[in-house]
């Protein structure tokens, strides 16, 4: 696949993880990236995380990147014409202290990686709202809920094992306000008179 200027974060992210598949690597999409992909571009970041798992080179990696025109500046990977780049932070996959984490295929068209599910993204952007207080990560989290089928209760119990249940408690806050913005916005596109 060839990336350009216009390719979105989703398909950067989708490329590189299908790239590294069929150089024989696998690796976990994480972060801001995967969260990009629940929320359907809604969720922006410049960097796309992968974790790797198992052993791999840096030889096989700067081959595997190089099949999309990435080169390895320092301890991340550029492209030419996008403006994301790619790195691959320290395994294991886990969030939080959970490292019991299962990931899922996504698919688009021929191209196929794994990243976490919606979930374990959810999961992922509130492990930051939790520990680091990123006002950015929940409303991330939101946006994933919002779009997406999560298991609030894995969540819940999760945030439980964190000691983040007011963390948790403005979670679903903030995710019922969304949801009655959303079903305002469209009862009133409904009720809206035609010109």
């Amino acid at each position: 696949m060839k990336l350009t200027k216009r390719s979105r974060l989703g398909t950067v992210a989708l490329a590189v993880g299908n790239a590294l598949r069929e150089g024989g690597i696998e690796a976990v999409l994480t972060g801001g990236a995967c969260a990009n992909v629940y929320t359907g571009g809604h969720h922006v970041t410049a960097d796309v995380d992968f974790v790797l798992r198992g052993s791999v080179t840096r030889q096989q990696l700067n081959a595997a990147m190089a099949t999309l025109g990435f080169e390895r500046r320092g301890d991340r990977y550029v492209h030419p014409r996008s403006p994301y780049y790619v790195e691959f932070p320290r395994g294991p996959v886990a969030i939080g202290a959970d490292c019991q984490i299962r990931p899922v295929e996504q698919r688009r068209g021929r191209m196929r990686t794994l990243s976490l599910s919606a979930t374990d993204s959810c999961r992922d952007r509130l492990a930051a709202f939790y520990h680091w207080n990123d006002r950015q990560a929940l409303r991330a989290a939101v946006a994933i809920a919002l779009r997406r089928r999560v298991r609030m209760s894995v969540i819940q119990s999760w945030s439980e094992n964190e000691q983040a249940v007011a963390g948790f408690d403005e979670f679903r806050r903030e995710l019922q306000r969304a949801r009655r913005q959303r079903a305002q916005s469209t009862g009133r596109r409904r009720r809206s008179p035609r010109r």
